[in-house]
């Protein structure tokens, strides 16, 4: 075998070996844009379901007070319920944004597991286990 062809076979095999390798890290990418989707569609379902009956019961809840109210202080109950709906409604948009401040960075892992690619391949540290799923 001549020296022209085992290099050729060595960059066959690492050609092949670095195909592998992207294959892999794009099959985590893929399942964790998966799991993002999966994840965000869960939310917005039990979301959705959340405020639909959370409205309806507070329309039949103030319907309800402003009734038994009507004739002495239908006006300060409609007053309070509104505060009352304010308040709720400042504290749930803070409570959603400290949510997507914690929300996690997409695609993290695949990140991660290409800088530890990148560093393996310079000789800085040893290649990454592969990710289990």
């Amino acid at each position: 075998m001549t020296l022209a062809s085992r290099l050729l076979e060595r960059l066959g095999h690492g050609a092949a070996s670095a195909l592998a390798i992207v294959h892999t890290r794009l099959s985590l990418a893929a399942v964790e844009i998966e799991e993002e989707r999966a994840r965000i569609t869960a939310l917005l379902l039990a979301a959705t379901a959340a405020a639909v009956f959370l409205g309806l019961a507070l329309l039949l809840g103030s319907l309800w007070l402003v009734v038994l109210f009507w004739d002495t202080h239908r006006v300060g109950v409609l007053g309070l319920l509104a505060a009352s709906y304010l308040a709720v409604g400042l504290l749930l948009v803070e409570a959603a944004r400290a949510q997507l401040r914690a929300w996690p960075a997409l695609l993290a892992q695949t990140l991660q597991t290409l800088h530890a690619d990148a560093a393996a391949l310079r000789g800085d540290a040893p290649p990454p286990a592969e990710p289990s799923a």
